[in-house]
């Protein structure tokens, strides 16, 4: 019987150190390192990762937002799976990944309860104009206090564009506190929309109608610029945008001027396009708007569950199973099934187009 060869794992080092050690917090490695599945930090971020730094490697995990394309896949011929620490994959060639024979597996189930809560913290937020009063306080200016009256949330409608897992799960947490719910995607149904009291619409019916928008959606070709000057001119001047999806899903320029011109009257933002900011941005300046850096949903349970998620990923394919959340599955090599995986075997015959 042959010696089985280390399965071994590249970490991207734009959220981890060299010892492992996250700014999400502790990401359980030992349990790649007592499954005997080898891993390093790569040693720079660069995006995308460079040719030597990927020699090696039988899988990556990615913690941010590194391309994964034709070049990078032809750098890495060993690679089996690019294992996403997050939900979001639009950095990453699913095409690409499956004609060169490379799993790509994501974390829906472990953000959606973290990042449904991040939404609706936005919306109370805004409601309240809770950054302003924090301001007023601080500087004890308590006699601006009037100027900075709340919104109604019972009764309100919340509108929830790319209405999938997120979007009913800000709807369950958010329906008890009165709001009327309207959804959107791609597909105008969803399993939950009924029980959850969800009335499934069209984009415009929707900008039209809801007093907060939450943006879910996934960036895609068909969703980037998904809210420009036309759609913010639908919404009501009294309306509020949230966007906890991708910043792209939103022209910002358009933004920029609604906010200006107070054609809507607040913005909850945890994405932007660029990120970070820049210095001078005016959104920094403007007092109608709750801005995050990206890391609103990042608690404890969601570096627990994302990690989990993720590490199982790449303990499955190591093992030679099929892992959960394979986003193309066309490309799990059937001959590779947890079956027909034996004691001692290695990788090296994991067949590459």
């Amino acid at each position: 019987m042959s010696q089985r060869t280390p399965f071994r794992v590249a970490i991207t080092a734009d959220a981890v150190r060299p010892d492992g050690t996250s700014i999400h917090g502790d990401l359980g490695l030992e349990r790649l390192t007592n499954a005997g599945v080898q891993w390093h930090v790569l040693p720079s971020y660069e995006n995308p990762i460079p040719r030597p730094h990927l020699q090696g490697a039988d899988a990556v995990l990615s913690l941010g937002h590194i391309n994964f394309g034709e070049e990078t896949l032809a750098a890495a011929p060993g690679l089996k799976l690019v294992a996403r620490f997050g939900a979001g994959y639009d950095s990453i060639d699913l095409d690409a990944c499956t004609r060169a024979g490379v799993l790509v597996t994501n974390t829906p189930a472990a953000v959606r309860k973290p990042l449904a809560a991040a939404g609706l913290t936005l919306v109370l937020a805004l409601a309240h104009r809770l950054l302003a009063k924090d301001r007023l306080t601080r500087a004890s200016r308590w006699e601006d206090r009037e100027r900075h009256r709340g919104s109604s949330i019972d009764g309100a409608t919340l509108g929830i564009v790319g209405f999938g897992s997120v979007g009913a799960e800000l709807a369950r947490i958010a329906a008890p506190l009165g709001l009327k719910l309207l959804g959107n995607n791609r597909s105008g149904r969803h399993p939950e929309a009924d029980e959850l009291g969800v009335k499934l619409v069209g984009l415009e019916e929707l900008l039209v109608a809801s007093d907060y928008v939450v943006l879910c959606a996934a960036l895609t070709p068909e969703t980037e610029n998904l809210i420009g000057q036309r759609e913010l001119e639908l919404m009501k001047p009294s309306a509020f945008l949230v966007n906890i999806g991708r910043g792209r899903l939103v022209d910002t320029d358009a933004l920029r001027a609604a906010l200006r011109r107070e054609r809507i009257a607040g913005a909850g933002l945890d994405v932007f396009e660029p990120e970070p900011l820049a210095a001078d941005d005016e959104l920094l300046q403007m007092e109608n708007v709750v801005l995050s850096p990206h890391s609103l949903c990042w608690t404890a349970d969601f570096t627990r569950d994302v990690s989990a998620s993720a590490l199982q990923a790449i303990l499955d394919v190591a093992a030679g199973r099929r892992p959960r959340n394979l986003l193309n599955p066309e490309a799990w090599p059937a001959a590779h099934d947890a079956e027909s995986v034996q004691q001692g075997d290695t990788f090296s015959s994991w067949p590459r187009p």
